[in-house]
């Protein structure tokens, strides 16, 4: 992601995130230490927090959007989405539990994510173009996480937060895009009972997961940064996300597209 140079703020900033992810102890919010709270600003915290992490020897996977959700939008006083960088090693397999001390404070949310098949680096990106750089669709557990103690965000906070990241897994089934209208899928999350713990529709991702898709290409080619070949995106929760606690299992099941699953252990005594 191409930014100026970082200002002492921003550096002091991305330094209090990196060091409560290695920690596992969350911090105050990064909002207080820098010179303003707008998202060009978070994304200036979060591109050194990239660098940092290439520098580390993680690579990228592809990228996940947030604030879809009006509702949210509203709640944070935005009127747009927000995205980060999902690494290679975020990435968990079904019926694997994952290690929730991985986690500082975790939360689960279903969607739909897009394999992509070609490079979406042009300057004529719309509807047409996205779906047709799309190879595959696939059902998607995101379990987002702050390093910012309480969820205590404003949108600030967590744009320079890589967007509340934490990890994602993805289900064994995949399917072309074709023409299917994925504002028609029906999304309901269970947990460790059978309880329904969230339900929802693709139209609750910005109208449409793939609206969301082109957004995220537009702005990441303005950023520098163009969506590739082979990369994963993560379009936006269909529904509210819930807590995750030690133990826990989760089965979203996306009509059209199948399901997904996760389950946590009890993490590091």
């Amino acid at each position: 992601m191409t930014t100026s140079t970082p200002t002492d703020a921003v550096r002091t900033a991305a330094d209090r995130l990196l060091d409560a992810a290695r920690s596992g102890t969350p911090c105050d919010p990064v909002r207080a230490l820098l010179p303003d709270t707008t998202v060009a600003t978070g994304y200036a915290v979060q591109s050194v927090l990239t660098a940092a992490h290439l520098e580390a020897g993680r690579t990228v996977a592809g990228r996940k959007i947030g604030l879809t959700s009006p509702a949210v939008q509203a709640q944070l006083g935005v009127d747009q989405p927000d995205f980060g960088v999902l690494y290679a090693d975020m990435a968990c397999t079904q019926d694997v539990p994952i290690d929730i001390g991985r986690l500082l404070q975790p939360r689960i949310e279903a969607e739909i994510a897009f394999v992509l098949g070609a490079d979406l680096d042009h300057d004529d990106i719309d509807t047409a173009t996205a779906r047709a750089a799309v190879a595959q669709v696939v059902p998607a557990l995101e379990i987002v996480d702050s390093r910012v103690a309480g969820w205590d965000i404003t949108i600030v906070d967590t744009v320079a937060d890589n967007a509340s990241s934490g990890l994602y897994v993805l289900g064994d089934d995949r399917h072309e895009l074709g023409d299917r209208d994925l504002r028609e899928v029906a999304m309901t999350l269970t947990g460790t009972d059978g309880e329904v713990l969230s339900s929802g529709t693709g139209a609750a991702c910005l109208g449409d997961p793939v609206a969301a898709l082109v957004w995220l290409a537009r702005v990441s080619r303005e950023y520098g940064s163009p969506l590739r070949a082979g990369e994963v995106v993560l379009s936006g929760a269909l529904g509210p996300m819930t807590p995750v606690a030690p133990g826990s299992s989760f089965t979203a099941t996306l009509t059209g597209l199948g399901e997904v699953r996760a389950s946590f252990t009890g993490g590091a005594s």
